[in-house]
């Protein structure tokens, strides 16, 4: 604390900055932001949630007026279509991958994917589009429907705002077009349609290949018009449904209080910040008025020299970070770093001044939220090793030793703090008011939010009076918003939104030309592979050395030799990899899995201009024998 205290006295309080996760309990990712912003007087902190879900996240609330998915994992088993758009669950997502097989319906299963991943090769239907092009054949979809007539004008009418500009928008994504950008032929593009405008209970999914792009946002929110054009939303087997990747990620977009405001609130919002000051206790004065940068420009403002101290917390940004060699030279500009993680051996912390060992899950208590917005419990099994503690208990200490301790006095432990986040979301779509305690919430196999104290003067139960039922059961039960058409904007209307695609930042040319794509390539791994890579069972599941997949067409062309090595080099920097000859990939293209750590040296830092998460899925590289 003091070296932080240092720098703030020498550079201003905003030159501290804090990197957070996805992956700790939703309890202490509230105190954390409120220890920050409130009691150090911080402002600028992020968590790598910006590079999965700030997409989703900022499509949502733009879109519906709050960041709800309004799905449900049952409906994995009841759609009778499955769209999944830069979706590759069978490998990311194995166990909800599982229950669409379990499916009864004989569903279509469609994949829009630029590679034959594995779920494209056990799907019915299988679009490999040109790289970021998905936004245009999304709004080419539009057109279809509107043409064939396709589209349910009474839902439209009555729950929705911004259609009939749409439509007229998405006159000029005709099927000519379409085929050009994509790649598609026009009896794809028809067949395509008319399996949506066919089904009855029709259910669109996407995951990193749409939140990690240059354009992400509109992307997202093509595929919630196509749900809301369709009134494939609020039914079972339905709606436009963003997948998770971490354990914590919907947690850390409600309560992690970085970049908005704890509990779903905006820090520009003076009602917000009276609500939140009074409900937690704190100075209204020190609640801020304005957020905290995005990830990247953190980044930038140590580039800057604006940012002097960093804290990195149960992240490994040295290996996830868009510009990975950049990002390394940077940290060493820094006055102090900290890290804080349960593994020392990750690129990041040992890189640190100072390592903080932390608890992992099932050495400490508090709540997870997942992607159907199910609160679960996490339960203490054992100790930590060592010096290890609870992420909350370090937290704890952090604000002892800062001096601000008595402004959380009453954070006595997680279940104390969650007692908090169930009062700052009374009169919220996340309301979970209802849910007593652990004990309930252990009782029933988790709960989903919202959850309303339903008594008689509640006033949150305006907001959802009638998404559960009473009684035992319908805690069971699984349950989707927007089941009555109402969305959470102010006239409970959902928003179409739309903007013409825009080129991608660094397309293919002579000198680069193959295109990069990365993503998850086994299940065996994990992310960076802090925690998969230390298990000798997982390593064997997947290939030691970093592997590229290149088309045959393209190996013969640049003289590649399958199993030897090749150097992929694009502007940032240059790797060597092992050559996987497969027509997985279209010519032109190459694919990289993320889990290894080179791959970040390539790819380009460009981003999404309202979401700011960056665009890891597509950059010019070239290709040579090494």
């Amino acid at each position: 604390t003091a070296r932080m205290k240092s720098i703030q006295a020498r550079h201003g309080q905003h030159s501290i900055a804090f990197l957070s996760t996805g992956q700790m309990c939703t309890e202490e990712m509230a105190l954390l932001g409120c220890l920050f912003k409130f009691g150090m007087g911080g402002l600028h902190c992020d968590s790598n949630t910006r590079q999965c879900m700030a997409t989703a996240h900022v499509a949502y609330k733009q879109s519906f007026g709050f960041d709800a998915p309004p799905f449900t994992y049952a409906d994995f088993e009841e759609s009778d279509v499955l769209v999944f758009v830069g979706a590759n669950p069978c490998i990311a997502h194995p166990i909800m991958w599982q229950r669409v097989m379990r499916n009864p319906h004989q569903p279509e299963i469609i994949v829009v994917d630029p590679r034959t991943t594995e779920t494209a090769m056990a799907a019915t239907q299988h679009y490999a589009v040109r790289p970021k092009s998905d936004l245009t054949l999304l709004y080419g979809l539009a057109n279809r429907l509107i043409a064939f007539g396709a589209v349910k004008r009474d839902f439209i009418d009555q729950h929705t705002t911004g259609f009939e500009a749409f439509a007229r928008f998405s006159e000029s994504f005709n099927p000519a077009r379409i085929c050009a950008e994509t790649g598609l032929s026009p009896e794809q593009l028809d067949h395509f349609a008319r399996t949506i405008a066919g089904g009855k209970r029709v259910s669109f999914w996407w995951t990193m290949g749409v939140n990690q792009s240059h354009e992400a946002t509109r992307t997202a929110q093509a595929i919630i018009n196509l749900a809301l054009m369709t009134g494939n939303i609020g039914r079972p087997g339905t709606g436009a449904n963003s997948i998770t990747g971490q354990c914590n990620a919907m947690g850390s977009r409600l309560y992690s209080n970085i970049t908005s405001m704890i509990g779903g609130y905006d820090f520009t919002n003076a009602s917000h910040r009276l609500k939140v000051s009074s409900v937690l206790g704190v100075p209204e004065e020190s609640v801020p008025s304005q957020p905290s940068w995005a990830y990247d420009q953190i980044v930038e403002g140590i580039r800057d020299g604006k940012i002097k101290g960093l804290w990195i917390i149960a992240t490994n940004s040295s290996h996830s970070w868009i510009h990975q060699d950049q990002f390394n030279e940077l940290l060493a500009k820094l006055d102090f770093l900290v890290v804080q993680d349960m593994y020392p051996t990750t690129e990041t912390a040992q890189r640190a001044d100072l390592y903080l060992p932390a608890a992992g899950w099932g050495e400490k208590e508090g709540t997870l939220i997942n992607s159907e917005r199910r609160i679960g419990v996490v339960k203490k099994v054992s100790r930590a090793p060592g010096q290890a503690l609870a992420d909350f208990h370090i937290f704890k200490l952090v604000a002892e030793y800062w001096g601000c301790g008595e402004m959380f006095r009453t954070w006595k432990s997680p279940e104390a703090v969650f007692g908090l986040m169930k009062e700052l979301s009374r009169g919220q779509p996340c309301d979970i008011t209802g849910i007593r305690d652990y004990q309930m919430l252990d009782d029933c196999g988790g709960i989903q939010w919202p959850w309303v104290n339903r008594s008689a003067d509640d006033p949150s139960a305006s907001f959802a009076s009638n998404q559960h039922a009473d009684g035992p059961s319908a805690l069971l039960c699984e349950r989707r918003v927007f089941e009555d058409g109402r969305f959470y904007h102010a006239d409970g209307k959902a928003k179409f939104l739309f903007d013409e695609p825009r080129a991608v930042a660094e397309p293919a040319d002579q000198e680069f030309p193959f295109v990069l794509l990365t993503g998850r390539g086994t299940a065996a791994q994990w992310h960076t592979g802090s925690r998969t890579n230390k298990s000798d069972v997982l390593r064997a599941l997947a290939p030691a050395r970093c592997y590229v997949e290149i088309h045959p067409g393209d190996a013969e062309k640049f003289g590649v030799e399958a199993n030897r090595p090749v150097r992929i080099s694009s502007r940032r920097g240059s790797i060597e990899a092992q050559a996987f000859i497969t027509a997985t990939v279209q010519p032109g293209q190459i694919f990289i899995p993320m889990h290894y750590s080179e791959v970040n040296r390539l790819t380009n830092p460009s981003f999404d201009p309202h979401s700011r998460q960056p665009s890891y899925k597509h950059c010019a590289v070239k290709v040579e024998a090494a």
